[in-house]
This record gives structure tokens, sequence and C-alpha cells, in this order.
């Protein structure tokens, strides 16, 4: 007896590799990467207005593109991985990332940025999945995935703690391009130590790669938001530049899951979506995104140009958000076991709605304790919500489809990111153009332009000068506040929306089939002979798996 239980814990300390909490730390740095990049640019966005003069769509676009882009391109490569290798993209994904990191630094043009940043959202979707997926391999029981994927989400909250505030740094004392390079020293650390210490693993290998499918899946994802975001910008449905997009867009999504159906071999399993936690956990998951991302970038332009703080202080200002998310993630795996996944991700959401709702109490003063506050219980609160989605999503997908798993989980992130950053975007363009749109004294040539930003507003006031620049400044400064506002309770409604999809989700963190063996209606679950828990002689396969691998 003593003989089988060494061999099942051999077993159980082999299960990602000897050193599986060292490709843990390797792959919270490669997320560290991507994360950093998700948010240095916030608070640099004024800088680069003043800079490139782009204009507002342009700005959306510099904004926008990383994140479109990479979601559009996540199923390709989280599939790819799968196929050749995801340590191989994973390594790719890192040099890609690291030239368009210096394309970025040194554009000129508000097109020459982004283009750079479209390329870094090349390498960014190299790089998103396969760390998930990585993951999801080397961590075979779910308490010991729950806990790596509690310091994967703590991992992705320093990223963007770090990101406002080193970007802020860098703007004040340096230029806005900075912000890119402090990629290039990490991605040049990352990159050896991945070369040497991450394991190789791949998920089914059987038929042919479907090239066309991801394809279509990537034309469908960019043209759809594309017409989103005409949208956004204050176009018509029914325009023709904005009606097409959303058309052709949505016929190709739904051509894609058609010939995944249809496939013996598909790039995504469709048959997850059938599972209420899976199908779930992702529109959760979209609507975290959807109702706070582009919130985020509208809270950065409160901070700097209607509280007039620095791009340091706006950094530092949202370090309680970030911290507060970095302890919802370390402590993700407790709350996890101890409520589960329903009430865990209902209480997020929850949570996240009612610090929405104080953050309307903000005004035309700054009241640092009620912004410190709201923005504790607002990180603590998506965070938690996150992790809950997350952990279920990916623990729900096999092995052998953890790529695809985490390309659809990533896909759902980026995109609610994007499609947030368009619709929260439409709604406070909305609300803060008619309030500049007939100012006493102001011509009309500087109303229309000041309607496209608050800081189009401020130049253009400072142009004008005397009392109609002062009337100006003073009626758009309330306009975006109101606008804000607005934006905010529509954060609420989205934010509500998704605590009540929740109830949809299993009470208690339940487990699966036994490691090796195929979940009910999926695919058996395959993967590199180095990285297979066998069962011990005499010893049931889900002990050789991890006494912990049940949960509750």
């Amino acid at each position: 007896m003593a003989g089988t239980t060494t061999d099942a814990a051999r077993a159980r300390a082999t299960a990602g590799g000897a050193n599986r909490w060292v490709v843990l730390v390797v792959l919270c740095v490669s997320l560290l990467l991507v994360a950093l990049d998700a948010t240095v640019l916030h608070v640099a966005v004024p800088s680069v207005t003043e800079d490139l003069r782009p204009s507002a769509t342009a700005l959306l676009w510099i904004v926008d593109a990383y994140p479109l882009v990479c979601a559009a391109l996540l199923i390709l490569f989280g599939t790819l991985g799968d196929r050749v290798g995801r340590r191989r993209v994973l390594l790719l994904g890192y040099g890609i990332f690291g030239l368009a990191s210096a394309v970025a630094a040194l554009a000129g043009s508000a097109e020459l940025l982004i283009v750079a940043r479209a390329l870094l959202g090349v390498g960014g979707a190299m790089i998103m999945p396969a760390t998930l997926s990585i993951l999801r391999a080397v961590f075979p029981d779910r308490r010991e995935r729950a806990t790596a994927i509690g310091v994967w989400t703590a991992t992705a909250a320093i990223g963007a703690a770090t990101g406002p505030v080193l970007g802020g740094f860098l703007v004040q004392h340096f230029w806005w391009g900075s912000v890119f390079l402090i990629n290039i020293p990490l991605m040049a650390l990352i990159l050896p130590l991945g070369r040497k210490l991450l394991p190789e693993s791949k998920g089914g290998a059987d038929g042919p790669w479907d090239v066309l499918g991801a394809l279509t899946a990537a034309a469908g994802v960019i043209t759809l938001v594309l017409g989103v975001k005409r949208l956004g910008a204050g176009h018509g449905p029914l325009d023709l530049f904005t009606l097409a997009p959303l058309c052709v867009g949505t016929a190709l999504i739904v051509l894609f899951v058609r010939r995944q159906k249809r496939r013996r071999h598909p790039l995504i399993d469709m048959r997850m979506f059938a599972r209420p936690t899976f199908s779930t956990s992702v529109g959760c998951i979209v609507l975290a995104m959807l109702a706070l991302v582009g919130l985020e970038l509208i809270a950065v332009q409160y901070l700097q140009l209607v509280l007039g703080l620095s791009p340091l202080e706006t950094g530092l200002r949202l370090l309680p958000l970030t911290f507060a998310a970095m302890a919802a993630g370390a402590t993700g795996s407790y709350t996890l076991r101890r409520l589960g996944p329903r009430t865990m991700v209902g209480c997020g959401f929850a949570l996240t709605a009612a610090a929405v709702l104080l953050l309307v109490l903000m005004g035309q003063h700054d009241r640092p304790l009620l912004l410190t506050s709201a923005f504790i219980v607002l990180g603590f609160g998506l965070q938690t919500t996150l992790f809950g989605a997350y952990e279920s999503m990916l623990s729900e997908a096999p092995a052998d489809c953890a790529g695809g798993a985490a390309a659809i989980g990533e896909t759902s992130y980026q995109l609610g990111a994007g499609m947030g950053i368009a619709l929260l975007g439409s709604v406070m363009n909305a609300a803060y153009a008619p309030g500049v749109a007939s100012v006493p004294g102001v011509p009309d040539e500087a109303s229309a332009g000041a309607a496209n930003s608050l800081g189009e507003a401020y130049d253009l006031a400072d142009r004008l000068g005397g009392p109609a620049g002062a009337a100006l400044r003073s009626a758009a400064r309330h306009s975006f506040v109101h606008g804000l506002h607005v934006t905010l309770l529509v954060s609420v409604g989205l934010l509500v929306l998704g605590a009540l999809a929740s109830l949809r989700l299993p009470r208690v963190m339940e487990c699966g089939a036994p490691y090796g063996e195929p979940a009910p209606g999926l695919p058996e679950q395959r993967m590199e002979p180095h990285l297979r828990v066998p069962a011990a002689a005499g010893v049931p396969a889900a002990e050789a798996a991890g006494s912990g691998s049940g949960g509750h």
C-alpha cells in the first residue's frame, strides 16, 4: 500500500512537470506583459491627443486596435497552439509583441500608432490563450488549478495596477512613447526564460487544422466590431457603412458556428456551449467587461480633465481598485470553495454594481474618500466575478480542448472590452454632445468641434479665450459629468443583467469526470505523455489525480 501511495504522489508531482509552480511564474510574467499594455496607454491618451492630433475616430482606434485585433485572432492562435504546440506559439508571440512595442514607441503619426497597436494585438492573441491552456495542462487537479488561476488573475490585476502608475510616471517625465518601451526589457527577460522552463503541450491532433474556419471567425469578429464602433461614433444603424459590417460580421460568425458543427475535427467543439456552466461563464465575462472597460477609459478622462490630476496622480488614484482586485484574485480559490460559482459570481456582480452606483455621487469637485471607497469595492467585485467565471469555464472544458476553451474565454474578455468602449463611448457621446451644441457666444464651428471630446473642447476654449472660452469650458465640464452619470447607470443595468445570468451556474464547486476520463458528451481528454496523470496500481484514478480534485 505504501508503494502505491508513493507512486500516486509521484504521479501528482509530475502532472505538470516537477517545476509546475515555476512554470506558473513564467506564465504570470507573460500575462503581466499583456496586462501592462492593456492599461498603460490610458493615462497617456491626453498626451497622445496633444502630440499626434488624431481625430475622434482615430483616437478610438488607437485605444481599440489592440483589444479588437487580439479578440479577432484568439481562436486562430488558440487552436493553432493545440495543434503545433502552445509553447511554440507563445514564444513567437513574445517576439512579435516586442517588435510592435518598438514601432509604437517611435510612431510619428496616428496611423502608424494604430498599425503598431494592431500588431501588438497579434502578439497578445498568441500569448493570452497559450498561458491559460498551458496552465490547464500543468494543473490537472482542480483545487491546485483554482489556486493557480487565482495567482494568474492577481497578476493581471498587478499589471493593471502597475500600468497606469508606471505610464503616468513615464508620461510626466519623458514622452508618451516611453509607455511602450517598457515592454521591451520585460520581453527580453521572459523570452529566454520561456524557452528554458516552459514545457511543450498539445491538444488533439486528429484531422487537418481548419484554417478557413479560423480565418472566418477572425473576419467575423473584426467585421462585427467595426459595425459596433460606427454605432459608437454616432452613425445610425441604417447607415450603409454601419449596417453592412454588422450584417456581414453576424453572417460570418453564424457560418463559422455551422461549419464547426458539421466538421468531424472542429476547431471549437460547439457542444461545450450546450453545457450551462460553460456558456454562462462566457456570458458573464462578456457582460463584466462590457460594463466596465469603457467606463474605465471615461473615468481616466474624468480624473485628468475634470479633477485636473496629473497622469501620475491619476495612476495613483487607480491603485486602490487594482490592489482590491489583487486581493480578490489571491483569495479567489478559497472563496470559490466556500461559496460556489453561483454565489461567488453573483455577489461579484452585485458588489461591482453597488460601487458603480456610489460613483454617481462624484461631481465637479474631488471627493477622494468616496472615490477610493468605490474603487476598492469595484476592484474586488469585478475580480471576484472574473475569477469565478474563468475557473468555471476552464474546468468545464477537457484538457484536450484547453487552447480552444482559453481562446473562447479570452475572446469573450477582449470582445467585451472592445465593444464596451464602443457602447459606453456611444452613450457618453450621446449624453455629452447636446450640452455643448449651442453655448452663447461660441461659434457653431467651435461647438461642433467641442462635441467630439472634452479634451478638444478645452483646446477650443483656450483658443477662443475671454467670456466665450470660459463659457465653453464650463459647459463642456458640466456636460461631461452629466454624461458620466448616464454612462454609470447604463453600466449598472449591464451588471444587474450579469448577476441574473449567474443564477445558471452550479451552486458548489463540483468535480467533473476523473481526470483522464472523457467528460460526458465531449471528446476524450488527451495530453502529452509527460503531462498525463497515470492511475497508480490499486489507486482510483481520482485519487491518483489528486485527493482534492473534487472540491465540495
